[in-house]
């Protein structure tokens, strides 16, 4: 049966996807001017300052770009060996326990993320070389982590009304 939870889950799902998809081109992106950085240093001896900065600047984003889509396509790392012997209702407790966790994490970096986004936007702080606005690099990451809290959040809720989600008990 089809429940409001689970339309919400699908369409938290497709926003999800975007997310990663869009870290997807940031890596592209650096990796495209990284090989330019390369290229302009050892090829022409004129090293370019933008890149190491703006590439160090990209990562805090692109971390957590695919946080929630690993989770969707259950690609955390886990061990298993222990929990796979028990009986499928206590595996089913470990995997509410798992999510419980992964909310407290989830929440706490995202509370980090959005408050170190707001304090660089009222600070008005720039890069150093680049002189772009710092919460331009906070703010993704943020989003993601926010992204990543609500679907746990979400999938924890399904988890503990008995409904199993791929790849779980």
């Amino acid at each position: 049966m089809d429940t409001g939870l689970d339309r919400l889950i699908r369409s938290v799902e497709r926003i999800v996807i975007w997310v990663a998809a869009l870290g997807g081109v940031i890596v592209l992106i650096q990796m495209v001017w990284i090989s330019y950085g390369v290229f302009t240093r050892y090829g022409l001896g004129k090293p370019d300052r933008l890149v190491t900065e703006a590439t160090a600047l990209l990562l805090f984003p692109v971390a957590f770009a695919g946080l929630a889509y690993a989770l969707r396509e259950d690609a955390m790392p886990k061990v298993t060996m222990l929990i796979d012997r028990f009986p499928a209702r206590v595996q089913h407790i470990f995997a509410i326990v798992n999510h419980v966790i992964m909310l407290g994490v989830g929440l706490f970096f995202a509370y980090a993320g959005v408050s170190a986004t707001l304090r660089s936007f009222n600070s008005g702080v720039a890069s150093e070389i680049l002189h772009w606005p710092r919460w331009w690099f906070w703010a993704p990451g943020a989003t993601a982590l926010v992204l990543f809290a609500i679907y746990v959040a979400l999938r924890l809720l399904r988890l503990i009304a008995n409904r199993p989600v791929k790849g779980e008990a």
